[in-house]
């Protein structure tokens, strides 16, 4: 052991590496449910070339190796499941390139919402980025590695799907190129009409590489944004109150949530319509858009407009801080949220079992659903708040989280960021032949099984 840690400091600096009993302690855990477990080594590269060295020292001396960003998934996914190193990559921060007329930006695996968001700001202020509801400080490599959403998500897909590109570690330390990149210079397109490699690397939680560069598509940053707030209390109405909004092509963002309190949003479910445009008489257009499509709800007298005098500003906040609230609501600061990829029209049967779990284990709920890519689907999230000085309260959250991802899977969802355990159920519901499919994957990228062992272990 004293051999690896003079290897990592040979590599990185005596300050890119540590092993004393703070650092590791700190990297053990996450903010979710799920039990922490200590590393043996935390690092910091600062360079692509040693991220490489690293990885090459795991692969030769067979050494768990966990990639991550901010560790803010709840889920467990950066814990070191079976000790290692744990790769911070705080320190790989930099904006690399702007390319303002094909709107793509390119950044290091480190870098953050925030820091990209503040940069646009400041140097391009007509470009936007599809910007998370988690805190700035996550980063824009590790969202789209675990299929992040954002504000643009309605619009264009999922986060991972405005990826232009990678450059990436793979478990044997070579460096690849995916996309565009991987011919010229340019970060204009991860895939077509080459085959899309990218698909190794999104969605595998750091199992298959370390993404250390990405391009990002980047959006025509409006000169206005506004927002309406559609209620109901009729649930067997969203579905279709959401297929009328999203048939306009012309939203921002649409989010649908429901929560106990408050109890002035108790027992109605709350449509957040986000719309933007570069001429108040484009946002005024929009708005009466919006309110001619759902005018039957409210001459059913079925659903209305809600004022927001008071709710505005902190509805247009973007990250929106209330997201983090919930978490002190039970006092302990904690919450985890999951939930399937699902189809709009099961709305009813997912806030239903969120009710029910809430009941059965007596823990506090509050949940949400993002729209994705005009309807197609759509990211239920299904939210426990607990206090984490209680761990009987955290074994009911953890319970009620299990419970709501075998529902998810019997109804043919797809579970969001996974955490081990759940990922395993996944394999066990999935196609025999995917299952194959996925360990061939794995087998070639990982030989030596060294990249966030736990997670994804389809051998």
């Amino acid at each position: 052991m004293s051999d690896i840690l003079k290897s990592l400091i040979e590599i990185l600096g005596d300050r890119g590496v540590s092993n004393s009993a703070e650092e590791l302690w700190f990297y053990s855990r996450d903010p979710g449910v799920l039990a922490p477990h200590l590393p043996d080594y935390v690092v910091a590269p600062e360079t692509t070339e040693h991220v490489q060295k690293v990885v090459q020292l795991a692969n030769r001396e067979r050494i768990p190796i966990v990639p991550m960003g901010n560790g803010m998934a709840l889920t467990g996914l950066v814990i070191p499941l079976k000790g290692g190193i744990v790769m911070d990559m705080k320190r790989m921060n930099k904006i690399l390139e702007v390319n303002e007329k094909a709107r793509y930006v390119v950044v290091e695996g480190g870098t953050s919402q925030g820091v990209l968001k503040a940069y646009l700001q400041d140097h391009y202020p007509r470009l936007r980025h599809s910007l998370p509801d988690a805190p700035p400080v996550t980063t824009i490599a590790a969202n789209v590695a675990l299929h992040g959403q954002g504000r643009l998500t309605q619009q264009y897909g999922f986060n991972s799907d405005m990826v232009t590109g990678l450059e990436v570690v793979l478990p044997t330390g070579d460096i690849c190129k995916i996309g565009s990149p991987s011919l010229g210079p340019y970060w204009f397109s991860k895939g077509p009409t080459l085959p899309d490699l990218s698909g190794l690397f999104l969605g595998w939680l750091g199992t298959t590489g370390i993404i250390t560069k990405v391009g990002l598509k980047l959006y025509p940053n409006k000169k206005f944004r506004d927002v309406e707030l559609f209620v109901t209390d009729k649930v067997e109405l969203v579905s279709e109150v959401l297929y009328k909004l999203t048939h306009l092509e012309m939203l921002e963002d649409i989010n649908v949530w429901f929560q106990p309190k408050p109890l002035m949003f108790k027992d109605n479910y709350h449509i957040t319509i986000y719309f933007t445009g570069d001429t108040e008489e484009e946002i005024e257009f929009k708005r009466r858009m919006i309110w001619d499509s759902v005018q039957e709800f409210i001459d059913t007298k079925d659903g209305g407009f809600m004022g927001l005098q008071f709710m505005k500003e902190r509805l247009l906040e973007m990250p929106q801080r209330g997201v983090a609230d919930f978490a002190d609501v039970p006092k302990g600061g904690g919450f985890e949220y999951s939930g399937p990829i699902t189809l709009i029209e099961h709305f009813p049967q997912y806030a239903a079992k969120v009710i029910e779990l809430a009941a059965k284990y007596n823990v506090l709920y509050a949940s949400s659903a993002r729209i994705i890519s005009g309807g197609h689907s759509m990211m239920f999230s299904i939210s426990f708040a607990f206090n984490r000085k209680d761990q009987a309260m955290m074994s009911r959250v953890k319970n009620a989280l299990d419970e709501a991802t075998e529902f998810a899977l019997k109804m043919g969802g797809i579970p969001w960021k996974p955490n081990f355990m759940e990922q395993k159920m996944v394999m066990q519901k999935m196609d025999p032949n995917t299952l194959k499919l996925l360990q061939m994957v794995k087998r070639n990228l990982d030989p030596q099984g060294i990249m966030n062992p736990g997670n994804w272990e389809v051998s």
